[in-house]
């Protein structure tokens, strides 16, 4: 068999190395790939932005499917180019992509669909904007509308750090077009959940629950940033619950998306807000998370591969089960000098002696001229432990990253937390 894995990050090295778990005769082509996938696979340098270089690409190669990692290239259309082509390939339509790339879509297909989620106005000019911030009051959530590498939502406690954002965005052009349009969202109390779906359009395997941790430092202080850690299981979604959320969420906003003529196979991101009144959705993303993979896959024991590939070719997805490991994981992510803001690139990295159930997936990595391993993006490495335990698992990965020599290097040391305050506490 051979596959083609389109991404350069952690979460296409992790998923890299689980297809190769389950396949290990898999020929696996990545574009671009980095140092870590370059371990595993061949790897092309295309971007994953260039559609007609990666189509060129899987017309040379034939893979018998192509998985499609990060969202830029699924909101620009690869799958329908793919599958023109009469090429499985693993990933939504870009239609249907915009349940992601369009967070002012995917507000109104949530409330047309009955999805329990916060409620939000849209707007393009900031005067309304501020106006509506003042109506929903403080704390308020700005978002962009638009794909913003996954720092396009800002928790303002105040009302002046709204209108700064909405300024920002509207006015200023912080994120470009893709803030052109912003959400004006209600604030949602409770703990975040992050659950990916693999679906056929229609019947969803669940995954196992994570929790992403956002904030730059210890104790959720600092900005915002693309995820500084996860971990999983999440213990407080149990059975019951994840009944719920299939019922409430999934199957409620796939069917929607059928309706409108967007069926959506691949995988369906929910990113949840555990609130007093039960799950309500942040957003919804249209390919896994990035750190929550690198802390998902490692406890699936079942073949991620055959379910991926029957959804590349348009197969269902009813007779698959996914069986998963007791053990606990917790991803620390080793971010770069300056992140996020202007994180440092070209720092040299070396990295700790491989350890058992502990794995080092490469994020923002790169080869410099003189064959070292730099960094080329703001966060460099995501660190997962496999351990009996949160507690241990915890213990593992934050030693592991603490051995990664990096000048400036960021990370945090309470990935975990929550869960092991629970558990402390029982």
């Amino acid at each position: 068999m051979k596959a083609l894995l389109v991404g350069s990050g952690g979460r296409e090295h992790a998923l890299a190395w689980k297809l190769l778990r389950d396949c290990p005769a898999l020929d696996l082509i990545a574009a671009p790939g980095n140092p870590g996938i370059a371990e595993l696979a061949r790897c092309s340098p295309v971007s994953v932005t260039d559609v007609a270089g990666l189509l060129a690409l899987a017309r040379s190669e034939s893979p018998d499917v192509t998985i499609v990692g990060p969202e830029m290239p699924l909101a620009l259309g690869i799958a329908d180019c793919f599958r023109d082509a009469r090429l499985p390939v693993f990933g939504p339509s870009a239609r249907a992509a915009e349940i992601e790339s369009s967070k002012v879509f995917a507000k109104a297909l949530m409330h047309e669909a009955g999805v329990p989620t916060a409620r939000a106005e849209h707007h393009t000019h900031a005067n309304a904007a501020k106006s509506c911030a003042r109506t929903f009051g403080a704390p308020v959530v700005i978002k962009a509308s638009g794909l913003a590498g996954g720092k396009g939502a800002i928790v303002c406690d105040t009302l002046d750090e709204a209108n700064r954002a909405i300024d920002d965005m509207l006015v200023g052009g912080l994120f470009g077009q893709a803030g052109a349009e912003i959400l004006v969202e209600e604030f949602m109390e409770g703990e975040e959940a992050s659950i990916f779906g693999l679906t056929d359009g229609i019947a969803v395997l669940p995954m196992l629950p994570a929790q992403d941790h956002k904030r730059l430092s210890d104790g959720d202080r600092g900005p915002n940033t693309g995820g500084m850690g996860s971990y999983a299981p999440v213990s407080i979604v149990d059975s019951q619950m994840l009944d719920d959320i299939l019922e409430r969420v999934f199957i409620p906003a796939l069917t929607a998306l059928r309706k409108d003529d967007r069926p959506f196979t691949g995988v369906l991101y929910a990113g949840l807000m555990l609130t007093r009144d039960g799950p309500r959705v942040i957003e919804f993303n249209c390919r896994f998370g990035d750190p929550e993979t690198e802390a998902v896959l490692p406890l699936l024991e079942s073949n991620l591969f055959d379910v991926m590939l029957a959804i590349a070719r348009g197969e269902s997805v009813i007779g698959h089960k996914l069986e998963w490991s007791p053990r606990s994981t917790v991803t620390t992510v080793v971010a770069a000098s300056g992140y996020p803001d202007e994180p440092r690139k070209g720092d040299e990295i070396t990295l700790p002696r491989s350890a058992a159930d502990v794995h080092i997936f490469h994020s923002g990595t790169a080869m410099s001229h003189a064959g070292k391993l730099v960094t080329a993006g703001g966060r460099v490495l995501a660190v997962t432990a496999v351990a009996d335990t949160i507690v241990e698992a915890q213990r593992l990965s934050g030693e592991a990253a603490g051995q990664v020599r990096l000048s400036g290097k960021q990370f945090r040391k309470d990935i975990g937390w929550r869960e092991i305050d629970r558990f402390s506490n029982r």
